[in-house]
């Protein structure tokens, strides 16, 4: 190796440790989300990028969603997919569809990518331990079915797995005490995780690399932004689509006790340590 490279090395490394001295024993939830979820190659490096984490004393927890395979194994089944306000009609065969993609297949394919790469993990939903409780969500004028609002985090599980040395993998299913599986939103069931769990940071990780100040622009991402901000970047038009639920899940987290959350982009190689562990970071962090 040519002693200009090894030297670039060396000074990456000394740029993080004070990031894994501050962070050592802190707890990260990390949601999965965005187009990565289909990209083998993308995921895996993703996992390298956690399982560094977890070896430097970091506790990560992942939550992952998987909307995009729900409706590609309905469509195989001749089953139509129904959205309101965003949400999935989920009548009982759509919750049975929802459940096999998220905790039989998208779970355990993670799960089995951190052990081959040398880590310990165990894949749960959140109906294991009581771990997601939840009621069935009303919407006026409309029944969409087995969606459900949370009511309660029980951390017990994590905080068992964590202990043990294990990575949980969560997929976001909820129960309502009687036995009804709910189809629950990944970035909500991944915020009430954190604030639950007292969380260092939250993490989303998604097809956009941040908040950008210029649409046409990928790399002009806004680096920190402030909870008083966002009614601003939203009347710019700076704030659309999928990234509003995004931004106001970091509002929420924030104003109740998480310190900092970040929106980073999954197609980017090693994201998550360039913006956990060097000092300009990659992604959008909202601060309080």
């Amino acid at each position: 190796m040519p002693q200009s490279e090894a030297s670039q090395k060396a000074r990456v490394l000394i740029e993080a440790l004070p990031y894994f001295r501050q962070f050592r024993t802190q707890t990260m939830v990390i949601k999965i989300g965005g187009s990565i979820m289909d990209d083998e190659a993308m995921l895996r490096l993703l996992v390298k990028d956690v399982l560094l984490m977890h070896w430097t004393g970091i506790k990560p927890v992942l939550v992952h969603g998987g909307g995009k395979h729900i409706t590609q194994l309905m469509a195989r089944l001749d089953m139509k997919a129904e959205f309101v306000e965003g949400l999935r009609v989920t009548d009982k065969e759509t919750m049975d569809v929802t459940q096999m993609v998220l905790s039989g297949l998208i779970n355990k394919d993670i799960v089995s990518m951190i052990q081959r790469e040398g880590g310990r993990a165990v894949g749960v939903s959140g109906r294991d331990g009581n771990l997601i409780r939840a009621k069935k969500m009303v919407k006026p004028g409309v029944d969409i079915g087995q969606v459900g609002e949370i009511t309660a985090i029980d951390t017990g599980l994590l905080e068992t797995l964590d202990g043990s040395g294990f990575i949980p993998v969560v997929s976001p299913i909820g129960g309502d005490g009687d036995g009804v599986s709910l189809n629950i939103n990944a970035d909500t069931a991944a915020t009430e995780i954190a604030v639950a769990l007292k969380a260092e940071k939250l993490i989303f990780i998604t097809d956009g690399n941040g908040v950008l100040s210029d649409l046409r622009d990928p790399d002009s991402v806004i680096s920190r932004i402030r909870p008083e901000d966002a009614p601003a970047l939203e009347a710019k038009g700076l704030v659309s689509k999928g990234m509003i639920p995004k931004i106001r899940s970091s509002i929420e987290a924030l104003s109740r006790g998480i310190r900092s959350v970040h929106i980073i982009g999954g197609k980017i190689p090693n994201a998550l340590l360039l913006e956990l562990f060097t000092e300009a970071g990659i992604g959008t962090q909202f601060i309080p």
